[in-house]
């Protein structure tokens, strides 16, 4: 188990920074939407997730786990397929958290919403659309399965 997670752990790292920039443009454009252009907080998010997913999916090809074995649409198809089942269970604890709690800003709701469907976008993402990639970094655990 610990050798498992000493050689997930570079990866993982990485992984989580992208989350952070792909965190930062989901928040970014979530209060651009909300705040400055008037729209709900439901539709705003609906936007700033697509946003988000599309650049951790560039990032997470660049600096994470490389570009996968096969083509960029196939690939994008995959990451999508995959944020999609994430991005349910992200906004379904974000729209809980802001039915239950209506004075929640939507920022905190963001933050739960987030972090709830982190290891399930890394298992899907490391396992299922780039296992077997090409990396700069050299082979990760999960790429040598």
């Amino acid at each position: 188990m610990i050798k498992f997670v000493r050689a997930e752990a570079p990866t993982f790292l990485r992984f989580a920074l992208v989350g952070g920039t792909g965190f930062a443009v989901d928040a970014l454009v979530l209060s651009l939407l909300h705040y400055v252009a008037g729209l709900d907080p439901f539709s705003a998010r609906v936007v700033s997730m697509c946003s988000a997913t599309f650049t951790t999916w560039r990032l997470n090809r660049a600096h994470t786990f490389g570009e996968s074995k096969h083509g960029q649409a196939h690939e994008g198809f995959r990451y999508a397929t995959v944020a999609a089942m994430a991005a349910g269970v992200n906004y379904a604890v974000y729209a809980l958290a802001l039915i239950l709690w209506r004075d929640m800003p939507p920022i905190a709701a963001l933050v739960a919403g987030s972090g709830s469907a982190m290891a399930f976008s890394y298992a899907g993402y490391s396992r299922v659309v780039f296992s077997g990639a090409r990396t700069i970094f050299g082979s990760a655990s999960s790429q040598r399965r």
